[in-house]
């Protein structure tokens, strides 16, 4: 009992000098004399296999005729190994179990393996197989889990249990996943699933009544209890006296293997360059970017603030905080997508730090506010720039337009060696609030909740300008307005007269306003493509598109209305878009949560929402203009049921020409993540998306052997 106890808590660092001089001793014990071994086997041999008084007597008067002999010049004398041969062998000790620390101590960081300070070899093989559903016992019998064989004597993991002194080895076919024994059956079937946590007695070699009470414990992989293991997927309850074993339905997944291969990047907190241009936390960032690398994650995506680096005065550019991130990523050799931000971030959903616009802008707007996106209240949205002032000269002698290209272009310059190598695989240009391709139209900032259809964002001097042009260019100036009946933001389609069903949306004015409210927002897109494409020449741009899914189920499709797609019943508001990102050859970057929100069926059906209805539209028109369509998740995912909608999202298995995404982001790196169930789930996500197959039981137990091999080939070449 006190060997197997120190065994398992591990020895102590004067244990471990002590270790070395048993090495050092057997070895020296290698050298001696057959004859010497056979008066020690002598002494060890007694009656019964235990040494008497007799033996001892009769080891002293062997002993002291062996020194008489070493003595004895013509005798036959034992070899002493020199002192130095001993203090090499000593070296070389501490030289092996140093390599064996370091490699146990990478385990435990980068793997999560809970292996001991003092763990050895065959506790690494015992964690890889408990990791792939094998049952290894404590004295290294181990089988399948899920075999229908016998099991090894002592060794049988009682799945389910009786309280009674009767110890259960017949097992029958199960009913149901959820059993209860009695007697001699059982009624769970070992085949019903890959059981993580499994009644066992508290030895397996002690079968006695104690041991199979209720207190003994539910153990998952490594022997340690499970009562709160976040991993454990059975549990034990206990009714009367029977104990029930609740085992998890088996969840029926798409095989992925050697489907098509989809870039995974990871996108950066929003707080990881501070106002300053400063790198935050440099040293913690590098350790998840290293942990990101080691799971084969492609890259990580980053914004790049307008408000950040151009945040003084008009064309001082600050960019060093950018830089120091930029070459940590490339010494990892990841890539980078970067996202040209000129919105401001705060107040929305998600936002975990405050960016405002420049200093200068907001100096700007506190003069003219009409450069703000305004609402028919005439509340200014200082989220992101009015698009009405596109061509108009009021940035300090510069348009809009002109302000975003000059930084685009400072951007690709001072950048330029990362381009040329490639690093930088995707720019992404911000054409809105949140950098989407939108209106503002259900700020969170002036009360809109959802499923609240939003206000239009048309009132500000430049956009009622501009609707004034077109109202006169169609001969009817009573139109140059916005809608009078089209509510509020949080009210529903049938509340309004300009929403509801034959409302005024299908109406000749209705359908003049939709129609030049929705081709501001293509000539804006258009406009800031054009220039970007001649910044980024040589380098793939994408454009960001929401997936505005609540009232989709409706005529008028009042919630996409206000954003800016006119996309009502009886018309496509998604093929103007894409054809236009066709011409620039931009890829679409479509974000929409019907991965998480499509279980949610009361809240889709009170919204009547489709959001499965608005990506295949979304998708379908850009696929019939061929172009690449990347996604991202727009609300946070660490289950395996997220991760497989996802995939089949990105990866359609009902698309006859095998299109899938360009790439994946995933939204975004945080401590959350990084925790080990999470972080295991999203690992498998990664080789999934990248169509590799899932490691078996066979390719766990060979890699370890090869581990062992180049251990043992290292030792070897070690000089004597």
């Amino acid at each position: 009992m006190a060997t197997d106890l120190h065994k398992l808590i591990g020895t102590s660092e004067e244990d471990d000098e002590e270790e070395m001089e048993m090495d050092v001793k057997e070895e020296d014990d290698d050298d001696e004399e057959p004859g010497e071994k056979h008066v020690a086997a002598q002494v060890m041999v007694g009656v019964g296999g235990i040494a008497t008084s007799r033996d001892n007597n009769q080891f002293q008067h062997h002993h002291q005729q062996t020194q008489e002999q070493v003595g004895t010049p013509g005798g036959g004398s034992r070899r002493c190994r020199p002192l130095e041969e001993k203090e090499r062998t000593k070296l070389r000790e501490r030289h092996r179990r140093a390599i064996t620390a370091r490699i146990l101590a990478g385990l435990r960081r980068h793997g999560n393996y809970n292996l001991r300070v003092r763990a050895d070899i065959n506790d690494v093989i015992a964690a890889l197989a408990r990791e792939a559903g094998w049952v290894v016992l404590p004295d290294g019998t181990t089988f399948p889990s899920r075999s229908q064989g016998p099991r090894p004597v002592g060794g049988t993991p009682a799945v389910v249990m009786p309280s009674s002194s009767h110890m259960v080895s017949h097992q029958s076919s199960p009913a149901s996943l959820r059993g209860v024994t009695s007697g001699y059956q059982s009624s769970v079937d070992y085949n019903a699933g890959r059981m993580k946590g499994v009644y066992m007695p508290s030895s397996p070699y002690d079968l006695s009544s104690s041991t199979r009470s209720h207190s003994s414990p539910l153990v998952g992989d490594g022997g340690e209890p499970a009562e709160n293991h976040p991993l454990i997927g059975g549990s034990v309850n206990s009714v009367d006296d029977k104990q029930i074993v609740d085992l998890p339905t088996k969840l029926l997944e798409r095989d992925f293997a050697g489907t098509s291969f989809v870039p995974v990047y990871v996108m950066l907190p929003l707080g990881v360059i501070n106002m300053k241009c400063e790198l935050v936390d440099p040293d913690g960032l590098l350790k998840q970017l290293r942990v990101l690398k080691s799971i084969n994650v492609d890259g990580v995506v980053v914004d790049c603030w307008w408000g950040i680096v151009e945040a003084h005065a008009p064309q001082e550019y600050n960019w060093n905080g950018y830089k120091r991130l930029f070459q940590m990523v490339c010494e990892l050799r990841l890539k980078l997508q970067v996202v040209m931000s000129f919105h401001e971030c705060g107040g929305n959903v998600g936002d975990d730090v405050c960016i405002p616009l420049p200093h200068w802008v907001a100096e700007i707007g506190r003069i003219n506010p009409e450069i703000f996106f305004t609402d028919k209240e005439g509340r200014r949205n200082p989220e992101c720039l009015s698009w009405g002032i596109d061509k108009e000269r009021v940035l300090k002698g510069r348009t809009a337009i002109e302000v975003y290209f000059d930084y685009m272009r400072s951007f690709r310059v001072e950048f330029d060696e990362f381009f040329q190598d490639g690093i930088i695989s995707l720019i992404e240009v911000g054409l809105g609030p949140c950098g989407e391709l939108r209106y503002p139209s259900f700020p969170v900032k002036h009360g809109w909740r959802y499923p609240g259809i939003g206000e239009f964002q048309c009132y500000d001097r430049y956009l009622l300008k501009s609707l004034r042009r077109a109202a006169e260019a169609r001969g009817h100036l009573l139109w140059a307005r916005g809608p009078d009946n089209a509510g509020s933001y949080n009210s529903r389609p049938h509340e309004t007269g300009f929403f509801s069903d034959g409302g005024d949306y299908d109406g000749y004015y209705g359908r003049f306003f939709l129609r030049w409210y929705s081709q501001v927002l293509v000539d804006h897109s258009d406009h800031v493509l054009f220039l970007a494409k001649l910044a980024f020449e040589g380098t793939r741009i994408a454009a960001k598109l929401p997936g505005t899914y609540w009232w989709y189920k409706t005529a008028s499709h009042a919630a996409e209305l206000t954003a800016g797609f006119y996309n009502s019943c009886n018309r496509d508001g998604y093929a103007a878009l894409a054809a236009m990102l066709k011409k620039h050859g931009a890829a679409l970057n479509f974000t929409c949560p019907v991965i998480q929100i499509s279980d949610q069926h009361e809240e889709l059906s009170e919204a009547l929402a489709d959001p499965e209805g608005l990506a295949w539209q979304v998708l379908n028109a850009a696929w019939d203009v061929c172009i690449p369509v990347a996604s991202e998740n727009a609300l946070p995912c660490h289950d395996r049921v997220g991760y497989n909608k996802i995939l089949d999202s990105a990866k359609p298995s009902n698309d006859l020409d095998g299109r899938h995404c360009l790439s994946f982001t995933y939204l975004r790196l945080s401590p959350l993540l990084m925790e080990r169930h999470n972080f295991i789930e999203f690992e498998r996500f990664v080789k999934r998306m990248h169509g590799k197959v899932l490691e078996t039981v066979f390719q766990i137990f060979v890699s370890a052997i090869i581990l062992i091999l180049f251990y043992c080939i290292f030792i070897l070449k070690q000089p004597s």
